[in-house]
């Protein structure tokens, strides 16, 4: 079993000027730094999935979309996820919703992790998100980066995130902690289940 964590970071927001990018570019400099992991960024853009349009649940059936196969194919590599989300009307924003919607098995037993920002860091919508996250049996970890207050202000009008000082290097760190530990829990778990249903 590798000891090496594969961990998908997903920008979660596709608006045009969006924030998420800011974050993403300093979140990047803390993952890469770690050598008991590795990632690649899945932005939701990219994913380009339609709106949750499909005759039952993935869970139930699978998708027609081929966008939306090959999104939840792609989830299949991962062993657990970071979410880089805003906070739209006190919840995730729908697009967060609708990639969680579209997939069921890569989901399934793994970590979750979030780097929030917004006037609250995006409190709320980490709340829901974790809820969320419970149905597909995932972890969501206790870690968690929050960027809000006067930090979202600065950084809001173009000072970078790594210049606000070092108060959210803690706060990555036990994000990427949490995931460790939880990440290679869960391969361990999942790997001694497989070896008693072969024999």
């Amino acid at each position: 079993m590798s000891e090496t964590l594969n961990i998908g970071l997903i920008v979660g927001t596709t608006r045009e000027g969006r924030f998420a990018d800011r974050a993403l570019e300093w979140f990047e400099t803390k993952i890469a730094a770690r050598d008991d992991m590795r990632y690649e960024v899945l932005d939701l853009r990219e994913a380009a999935l339609p709106f949750f349009d499909e005759a039952g649940p993935p869970a139930a059936k699978p998708v027609t979309s081929e966008n939306a196969r090959a999104w939840g194919e792609k989830l299949k590599e991962f062993d657990g996820f970071i979410v880089v989300t805003a906070e739209y009307n006190h919840s995730i924003p729908a697009t967060i919703k609708n990639a969680f919607d579209y997939a069921f098995e890569g989901w399934r037993r793994k970590p979750l992790g979030t780097a929030g920002y917004g006037g609250v860091g995006a409190a709320r919508a980490v709340e829901h998100l974790r809820l969320v996250a419970i149905n597909f049996g995932m972890v969501p970890v206790a870690g968690a980066v929050s960027i809000g207050g006067a930090d979202f202000v600065k950084a809001s009008q173009g000072t970078p995130i790594a210049e606000l000082g070092d108060h959210l290097d803690g706060p990555a760190k036990t994000l990427l902690d949490d995931m460790a530990f939880w990440g290679q829990a869960a391969k361990l778990a999942k790997s001694e289940a497989e070896n008693r249903q072969a024999a």
